[in-house]
């Protein structure tokens, strides 16, 4: 994966594919500390022990439509790459706790990427599901939450079209807020 939030929307799409209807998307910047870090976690199935050891091998995968799970692979080799780490904590009916940090000024950290444009597009397709969304910094915070949208956009649907990209917009224009 090229940035971060293709990492984020491949990790929203197994919480999604396990049925988990309450997902957090949190994310961590603090260069003086030189993290970047991204913890999701959601209510989903879970994983049994003996599949969160193979989770990260690019040769398993749960589904049947392919042979490989590239997704989890990738986020681990991308997170020691930048000298960081990729944690995983699941348990079968309570759901999945995945962190990913990197050294912050690392080379190889991958870039942010789009955040407000595949959260917008991953909340306005998915609406029967909460999410939330923090990005923090030393300094600043920014939260949203669906239910925050919602109510914002009063009776209007998620699933109409335009709501994505002003959800984008205000995303991003929040999180570079943050990070200023």
């Amino acid at each position: 994966m090229k940035d971060i939030a293709l990492h984020i929307l491949d990790i929203l799409q197994n919480s999604i594919g396990a049925e988990a209807d309450e997902i957090n998307v949190e994310v961590v910047e603090d260069p003086k500390k030189n993290v970047f870090m991204f913890r999701i976690t959601d209510n989903g199935h879970g994983m049994s022990a003996e599949t969160l050891e193979k989770v990260t091998d690019a040769y398993y995968t749960s589904r049947t439509t392919r042979k490989v799970g590239l997704g989890l692979a990738l986020l681990k080799q991308n997170t020691e790459a930048a000298g960081g780490r990729l944690n995983i904590d699941s348990e079968p009916g309570n759901g999945t706790i995945l962190t990913a940090t990197f050294a912050h000024d690392h080379v190889d950290r991958p870039p942010d990427g789009d955040l407000g444009g595949i959260m917008a597009i991953t909340l306005c397709a998915h609406p029967e599901i909460n999410f939330t969304f923090t990005y923090n910094t030393p300094l600043k915070s920014y939260a949203l939450s669906t239910a925050e949208i919602k109510k914002e956009l009063d009776d209007v649907p998620m699933t109409t079209p335009g709501v994505s990209k002003f959800v984008k917009e205000m995303m991003n224009e929040n999180i570079l807020n943050v990070k200023s």
